[in-house]
């Protein structure tokens, strides 16, 4: 079976946020424990396997594994799923994938970018858990819930200064932590993505997580469009446009590796 590791939210290999996707051509899902050992073996933040599903709603299947679990939602796979389809000439412009996360779509544009249409995720401010600010190594500024998306978001004064205790962290988190401050050097915001609670100690560049930081920092800045920078080692670029209750997140994505599984 074919496997692609493609790095996503970037023009560039070795940057961005690399994904493995497996394109499957069975007309069922496989054995779940073997699709978690694949990911495990990845050893990536996350591999996506989709196959074709076709039917009123959508036609692609899409799920997604970190090494750990199984998770629902996940950005930058499904722009690396998009990239990998199109680069199969199986993607014509749109396509839909039916997910966990409901129906979601991704476009493909003649610049090379591809926009991905996600739900977007009211951010609701909370008080900061008991521990946040010793786990991150930072007192926050503010806390936000994010509903089904299952993150917080923490505002903080210094995105890159941050070395977070995974473990403290782990604890106090359903899925992760997205760090945000304001941006500068034509980024809206900068942010960071932890999230050890599902085996991922600092995920390179969150398409999902950009669904709240979009909504945090378009209703503050006042415009629906902005560019966030993840800045992680291998950093990245999110392109936001926050449309009524849906967010759009834009990219590019570079094919790095291709292989053949043989189990």
């Amino acid at each position: 079976m074919r496997i692609r590791v493609i790095d996503a939210f970037t023009d560039r290999p070795f940057a961005g946020n690399p994904a493995a996707v497996c394109v499957l051509d069975g007309p069922g899902w496989p054995d779940e424990a073997w699709m978690q050992q694949v990911a495990l073996e990845m050893n990536l933040s996350e591999t996506a396997f989709t196959r074709p599903e076709p039917g009123p709603d959508a036609e692609w299947g899409l799920r997604w594994f970190t090494p750990a679990v199984e998770v629902r939602l996940c950005g930058h796979a499904t722009l690396a799923t998009a990239h990998a389809l199109r680069s199969d000439g199986l993607l014509k412009g749109g396509v839909r994938f039916a997910t966990r996360a409901g129906i979601l779509t991704a476009e493909a544009a003649d610049d090379g970018t591809i926009t991905l249409d996600f739900p977007i995720a009211p951010v609701i401010p909370i008080p900061a858990p008991e521990g946040l600010a010793e786990a991150l190594g930072a007192p926050p500024i503010a806390v936000y819930d994010t509903g089904a998306l299952d993150d917080i978001v923490v505002e903080v004064a210094d995105v890159r200064a941050l070395r977070p205790d995974f473990t403290r962290l782990a604890a106090l988190t359903r899925r992760g932590v997205a760090v945000t401050a304001a941006g500068s050097d034509g980024f809206d915001f900068v942010s960071r993505f932890f999230a050890p609670a599902v085996g991922i100690p600092e995920d390179p560049v969150t398409g999902s997580a950009h669904t709240a930081l979009a909504a945090l920092w378009s209703a503050r800045l006042g415009r629906d469009e902005l560019v966030g920078l993840q800045a992680s080692a291998r950093s990245g670029v999110v392109r936001t446009r926050v449309a009524g209750d849906r967010v759009l997140l834009t990219g590019h994505a570079v094919t790095t590796l291709e292989g053949t599984l043989s189990c």
